[in-house]
């Protein structure tokens, strides 16, 4: 098979477009496979024009290497064959957006959002290392198998760079193409960007932390609003999240009149987890003192009779008995008289 460069034994093809082929290729000198684009002229260029052509894009490619950033492609370096470059990039293993969409439609807004997201931080990174990109499509973005967001084709030159806000332009035109839903706060995102008039104008910064919040599935709410998460989503009891935003059901309204439950007594955190509990489950606490009262008060009766019938009929009682005890209880007619002296104990 063919050999580019001494060094990178091409595989198969990944990719055609109108700049080049991308080719799944390995390097033999380190035995790891890198993907492997090369450089194609137009039809109808001049032929003194080609190697123009070629030297620009090569200037581009090795601008791009600059960046460093998880969201865009990786630039290991560029090669000459037959007076062609050649430039190696990392082997990101995945599809493509377009073919994505092509192969299973639209997708979620929640989805659509990360991905605008990513590629949108990707641009940016690219932006401040000096190498804006030409204008991001869909086969520019590809869906790593691993879950990363990879923006390629910065194949263009600063001085093609329409600015900041065509990039943006072109971010939202890749939005409306890969949402299946723009009923909810991503669709206002996507008018802002694609708007013309000042009144629609979005900074780079405030479209990413709109991308992000809606791909976390998250809506505003009052700081401190009972429900709100880190990333304005909330939470019900069972721990699942539920979107205020316009890309999911809303929750009912709670009327304002209602009053909030409260916590038990002992700030029992399952009052406030699961609603106020039941007015059979507040009096249940009360039921121990009362049955605890009542055993006393039946174990005081029963001491105070057992107590009486021990001293009247209880043997050995009197001066003699162990303890002491004196009964002090009448031993019949007579034996108190109105003089008051005191009855003799009874034998």
């Amino acid at each position: 098979m063919t050999v580019i460069a001494g060094r990178y034994r091409l595989l198969d093809v990944l990719a055609e477009g109108a700049t080049g082929t991308v080719w799944r290729a390995l390097d033999e000198t380190d035995g790891h496979e890198v993907a492997l684009k090369d450089s194609r002229v137009p039809p109808g260029l001049p032929a003194d024009e080609a190697p123009l052509l070629h030297a620009r894009r090569e200037r581009a490619a090795r601008a791009a290497a600059r960046i460093s950033h998880p969201s865009v492609v990786r630039v290991l370096g560029v090669v000459a064959e037959d007076g062609r470059p050649w430039v190696v990039t990392e082997l990101v293993r995945g599809l493509t957006l377009a073919e994505t969409l092509e192969a299973g439609g639209p997708l979620p807004a929640r989805e659509a959002a990360r991905v605008g997201a990513e590629v949108l931080a990707g641009l940016r990174a690219a932006r401040e290392a000096g190498v804006p990109h030409p204008g991001v499509r869909a086969e520019h973005v590809l869906l790593g198998n691993d879950g990363r967001v990879v923006v390629t084709g910065f194949g263009g030159a600063p001085e093609d760079d329409a600015g900041p806000a065509a990039e943006l332009r072109s971010l939202g035109a890749l939005l409306e193409t890969a949402a299946d839903d723009r009923s909810g706060p991503l669709g206002a995102l996507v008018d802002a960007l694609l708007g013309e008039g000042p009144e629609d104008a979005v900074t780079a910064d405030r479209a990413e932390r709109e991308l992000r919040r809606v791909a976390g599935g998250g809506a505003r709410t009052p700081a401190g609003g009972a429900g709100a998460d880190g990333d304005g989503s909330r939470k019900d009891a069972g721990g699942s999240r539920t979107s205020t935003g316009g890309d999911a059901p809303r929750t009912a309204p709670v009327s304002v009149g209602t009053p909030a439950p409260r916590p038990s007594a002992r700030g029992d955190a399952t009052a406030s987890a699961h609603g106020a509990p039941s007015a059979r489950k507040r009096r249940a606490p009360r039921r121990v003192p009362v049955l605890v009262a009542g055993v006393v008060g039946a174990l005081l009766i029963a001491g105070a009779l057992v107590y009486h019938v021990v001293r009247d009929d209880g043997p050995g009682a009197g001066p003699g008995a162990p303890g002491g005890v004196t009964s002090t209880v009448p031993a019949g007619p007579g034996a108190s008289g109105a003089d008051g002296v005191p009855a003799t104990p009874r034998s």
